[in-house]
C-alpha cells in the first residue's frame, strides 16, 4: 500500500510555484529585446542541455526513444502554441488573470478526455466544466464587441496545455519520462529556431537577457520536476489546490513589481475555477472508491 507524505508533497508544490512565478516574471523582462519564439528558442535549449546532462549523469539516456515520433511531434507542436501564447498574454494582461485563465486548463481536459482517451463524462465533471467556464468569464468579462487579444491568448494556452496534458498521457503509455523531456526540448528548439527566422534575424541573448533566459530555462524544467514529484508523494486532491496558491501570489508579485491593480473578480473566479477543479477531483476518487 502507497504511504503518502502530504508535507514533502508540499515543499515540492512551493517549488513549482516559486518556479513558474519566476518564468513569468523573467517572461516579461526579456519581452523588450525577444520575441515569443526567441524566448522559446533559448528556453529550450536551456533545458536541453539540462535534461541530456541529468540524464547522462544517472544513465538514462539510453531510454530516450524513437518509436513514437510522429506522436512527439504532434504533441510538441500543441505545446509550442500554447507556450508562446502565454508569454505573450504576460505582456498584454495583468499577470493574475493570464494564470487565473491558465488554471481552466484541467476544465479542457474534462471536456476533451471522451474524445481522446475514452474517459466517461459524468454528471459532476460536467458541473465542474461549467464552474470552470462561470469563473473565466468573471475573470475575463468579455467585452464580445471588442474581444481582448490578450485574454484570448491566454485562454488558446490553457485549450492547449490541456490537449497537451491528454496527448502526454497517452505517451506515457510507452515512453518514459526522460524521452518525453528529450524530445520536448529538442523539438521545441528546433520549433522556436525555425520561428524566431521567420522575420529574417533572430536576437543573440546579451548580458541583460542571458540571466533572465537561462531562469525561463531552469525554472520550467525545475517547475514540472517538482510537480511530478509532488503528484508522487500525496493523492492530486492536496497537491492540485496547493498550485492554485499561485494566483495570490503573482497577483502580489503584479501589484508590486508592475502596479498592476489586485481585481476582486480576478480572485473571485479564480476561487470558482478553483473549486471546480476540486470537485473534479473529489468525484474522481469517489468514483474510484466505489469501484474498489
Amino acid at each position: 500500500m502507497q504511504t503518502y507524505r502530504p508535507m514533502a508533497a508540499a515543499v515540492w508544490m512551493v517549488g513549482s510555484i516559486l518556479s513558474f512565478t519566476a518564468m513569468a516574471i523573467a517572461g516579461r523582462s526579456v519581452a523588450a529585446v525577444h520575441d515569443t519564439f526567441e524566448v522559446m528558442l533559448w528556453r529550450s535549449v536551456t533545458g536541453f542541455v539540462l535534461v541530456v546532462l541529468v540524464a547522462g549523469l544517472t544513465g538514462q539516456l539510453d531510454a530516450v526513444q524513437t518509436r513514437n515520433l510522429p506522436q512527439h511531434v504532434m504533441r510538441n507542436v500543441v505545446h509550442f502554441t500554447g507556450q508562446n501564447l502565454w508569454f505573450w498574454a504576460l505582456t498584454a494582461i495583468p499577470l493574475a488573470q493570464v494564470f487565473a485563465l491558465e488554471f481552466t486548463s484541467p476544465i479542457w481536459v474534462i471536456l476533451l478526455s471522451p474524445l481522446f482517451l475514452g474517459e466517461r463524462l459524468t454528471r459532476f465533471k460536467l458541473l465542474a466544466a461549467a464552474m470552470g467556464f462561470a469563473g473565466a468569464l468573471i475573470v475575463a468579462q468579455p467585452d464580445f464587441r471588442s474581444l481582448d487579444p490578450g485574454m484570448l491568448a491566454a485562454a488558446g494556452s490553457a485549450i492547449c496545455f490541456a490537449c497537451t496534458a491528454i496527448l502526454t498521457k497517452r505517451l506515457t503509455r510507452g515512453e518514459s519520462i526522460v524521452s518525453i523531456l528529450f524530445w520536448l526540448t529538442l523539438m521545441q528548439a528546433f520549433f522556436g529556431l525555425v520561428a524566431a527566422s521567420l522575420d529574417g534575424s533572430v536576437a543573440m541573448p546579451t548580458t541583460k537577457t542571458l540571466p533572465w533566459l537561462a531562469l525561463i530555462g531552469a525554472a520550467g524544467v525545475i517547475a514540472h520536476l517538482c510537480l511530478t514529484k509532488a503528484l508522487a508523494l500525496a493523492p492530486a486532491s492536496i497537491v492540485v489546490p496547493i498550485d492554485f496558491a499561485r494566483l495570490p501570489l503573482i497577483a502580489f508579485v503584479g501589484a508590486s513589481l508592475y502596479g498592476e491593480p489586485i481585481s476582486l473578480a480576478v480572485l473571485a473566479g479564480g476561487t470558482l475555477v478553483f473549486l471546480a477543479n476540486w470537485l473534479n477531483i473529489r468525484s474522481d476518487a469517489w468514483q474510484r472508491g466505489r469501484s474498489a
